[in-house]
């Protein structure tokens, strides 16, 4: 029982934290969601670059400097609903570099609004999550890049 109180506070918080300004014609929190078109499936996932404005990125040596900034992002931003080793709210992250495109991650993390509506991929994560989407927590490009770096050391 305590854990579930513990839960359902986290759940809380973490809405009503990350609410922002949203257009007037969004669904109020707890609406069914509409999907839109699907896109095609991909049958590799390492293929799926997913939907938004990261067509491509070039990974080469792990730069720890980055690593550090994107793990104090995911601490800020990520991890009151996501954990690496575990399913919390969102899915467990470790690993997620080697099931998911770098473009991808980055586009779910920049886009998720559009992704969980049009993506198969993030259209199968929301389902697993009892349709809790993900929070658009307004990531810039170089918070997602660092984001990704600190994921790559997460295998």
């Amino acid at each position: 029982m305590k854990m579930k109180l513990i839960t359902l506070m986290v759940l809380t918080l973490s809405l009503a934290s990350c609410g922002g300004d949203k257009p007037k014609n969004e669904a109020p929190v707890g609406a069914p969601m509409q999907q839109t078109e699907v896109t095609s499936e991909i049958s590799d996932p390492m293929l799926n670059k997913g939907i938004g404005p990261i067509s491509s990125v070039t990974l080469g040596e792990i730069d720890q400097a980055m690593v550090a900034e994107g793990e104090a992002v995911f601490k800020a931003k990520c991890t009151a609903c996501h954990k690496i080793s575990k399913k919390f709210v969102g899915p467990a992250l470790k690993g997620i570099t080697q099931r998911r495109s770098a473009e991808w991650i980055m586009n779910m993390t920049m886009n998720p609004e559009e992704m969980i509506k049009k993506d198969p991929i993030a259209i199968q994560l929301l389902a697993e999550a009892n349709g809790a989407p993900m929070a658009n927590q307004n990531l810039t490009e170089e918070e997602a890049r660092v984001l990704l770096e600190y994921f790559r050391t997460k295998n």
